[in-house]
């Protein structure tokens, strides 16, 4: 069973990195002073502030910046600042052998679905949530208040409306998932995960129709769906499409290959690019409920 960090408490250090794109102290700062606002004390990594084209800073200075945050004792939990783009570049460099004596929190989405899945796959529990450059998004709020929650181990119950699509059923599993995009990137790799037997969840943002449906198909061919547990289909926002319409919907292309197997799938999970995002821990035992009156996903573990 993955490795859970210990829950946090007041005092706590906590530290604010750029494992992708860059992000500025100004823009940081209502993070800063709401993480302050839990009891908190906020380090802001070397990988703040600076700027390499898109990224914060090049390779070497965000490798090096997560590493020392990994690496330090005092540090309780690493919040990444943003997603965008880099994660992949890095994760290779990453050492993660005084982590392993001394877990801490880490926490993020979209292109941090490759530290989700990385720590899964080293047997270490982590974060899906929204990162401190989106803390106050308006409507962020449930979102926001979930990921206090998660880091300071709070119980944690969401309830979804019921959706068409849905297929009914009890699923028990380790959760696991995040970008659609990412998890097909990291197919093969060393950050690849098995989905056998757990709660796979799934959003992505900004992707051609057709290319939904590819990668749908890649992950289908490559096993990764025939053997879970459940599934949980979260926010696919601004779909794109050709001149040619493809035909389907997001939740329309994810339903023909759902619809092979007999789990339980939830549509309509609040995770994913919009301001509903709320927390879910990578690695922790689930159960997810659909029904007539909708779905239900609670944590089976004490925090």
């Amino acid at each position: 069973m993955p490795t859970a960090p210990d829950p946090l408490r007041p005092q706590d250090r906590v530290a604010i990195v750029c494992t992708a794109r860059k992000a500025s102290h100004e823009e940081l700062a209502a993070a800063v002073a709401t993480l302050t606002g839990w009891g908190l004390e906020v380090v802001l990594g070397e990988s703040t502030n600076i700027a390499h084209h898109q990224f914060g800073g090049d390779d070497e200075v965000r490798r090096r910046d997560f590493q020392h945050q990994l690496d330090d004792p005092g540090i309780r939990a690493i919040l990444i600042a943003r997603g965008g783009y880099g994660t992949p570049r890095i994760i290779d460099q990453l050492d993660f052998s005084r982590f392993a004596e001394n877990p801490k929190w880490v926490a993020g989405f979209s292109d941090i679905t490759t530290l989700n899945c990385h720590l899964l796959r080293l047997g270490h529990q982590s974060i899906h949530g929204v990162m401190p450059l989106l803390f106050h998004q308006p409507g962020g709020e449930e979102a926001l208040e979930s990921l206090r929650r998660a880091l300071f181990g709070a119980p944690i119950i969401y309830t979804v409306a019921p959706q068409s699509l849905n297929r009914f059923g009890t699923a028990e599993g380790e959760l696991i998932g995040g970008n659609l995009s990412l998890l097909q990137n990291l197919t093969g790799t060393a950050s690849d995960c098995p989905t056998d037997g757990r709660i796979l969840f799934l959003e992505d943002t900004d992707e051609y129709l057709y290319s939904i449906d590819r990668m749908l198909v890649h992950l289908d061919r490559t096993g990764k769906l025939c053997h879970l547990a459940g599934l949980l289909v979260g926010h696919f926002s601004n779909p794109q499409d050709n001149l040619v319409p493809f035909g389907q919907t997001p939740y329309e292309i994810i339903d023909t290959y759902a619809r092979r197997y007999n789990f339980p799938v939830a549509y309509g999970f609040p995770v994913g690019h919009e301001p509903e995002n709320m927390a879910l821990i990578c690695g922790r035992q689930a159960r997810m409920t659909v029904n007539e009156s909708g779905a239900r996903v609670e944590y089976m573990e004490a925090p």
